[in-house]
């Protein structure tokens, strides 16, 4: 009979692949990404192994090619399933879903083996790439408030975080008199949060009547901090 670890290599290579690449993504296996002229739109597969059973589930992220290539780091590309800290967005795709949180698939043996990977490539089609897609040219583009930063002040800021292990700030904007950083944080990311309220004391300290609290989210715009000149240093 055959296991469930041999379908999911099968599966892998003679369904899942191939169907990624009608989507318009190159790679194979295991990393792919979408052509795009200023960006690596990647996609991963994230695979979890335990108890004899075999999941997995998919990480996108967004890299700029000047940033991947001023890092130095080896490879043609960067890693999907890796975190850098110059990524302008990463997510796990299960964020994307309606469900909003985790999402694994599992191949398992029997006449519906396939439905699994049918429906983990349905959902990169209809949430995943088009994320990636509307990333990639709000990142060319438009954003969502003013711009308080021009790039070349926010590199600057920026190359005070490249001492500790925290990504980059992406965008700084002034939204409703609030100035909101945008980054690849978590809220259980402590030493983020440390580093950016030292962050929000600079800017609160220069008593901008632009705005009186920072505000930090993540990728997908979800409030992660806020900070005032109330509060302690």
């Amino acid at each position: 009979m055959t296991t469930a670890h041999e379908l999911y290599e099968r599966g892998l290579r003679d369904h899942l692949a191939p169907a990624l690449r009608l989507l318009g993504l190159t790679g194979w296996r295991r990393t792919f990404s979408l052509p795009d002229p200023t960006h690596w739109a990647l996609l991963g597969l994230v695979e979890q192994r335990a108890d004899g059973r075999l999941r997995y589930t998919f990480d996108l992220s967004l890299v700029r090619r000047t940033d991947w290539t001023a890092t130095a780091l080896p490879g043609p590309r960067p890693d999907p399933r890796a975190v850098y800290g110059v990524e302008c967005w990463r997510a796990r795709i299960g964020e994307l879903l309606p469900v909003g949180e985790d999402v694994w698939w599992e191949v398992l043996p029997g006449p519906r083996w396939r439905v699994a990977l049918d429906d983990s490539v349905a959902a990169v089609r209809h949430y995943g790439l088009p994320e990636l897609r509307r990333r990639a040219e709000r990142e060319r583009g438009t954003t969502s408030g003013e711009t308080y930063l021009s790039p070349t002040e926010l590199d600057h800021v920026n190359a005070a975080l490249l001492a500790v292990p925290v990504a980059r700030i992406q965008r700084a904007e002034l939204i409703d008199g609030t100035l909101v950083l945008s980054g690849a944080w978590t809220r259980a990311d402590a030493a983020a949060r440390t580093v950016l309220r030292g962050v929000a004391a600079g800017f609160l300290s220069a008593e901008d009547e632009l705005f009186a609290v920072v505000r930090c989210v993540d990728t997908l715009g979800r409030p992660l901090w806020a900070f005032d000149r109330a509060q302690p240093p």
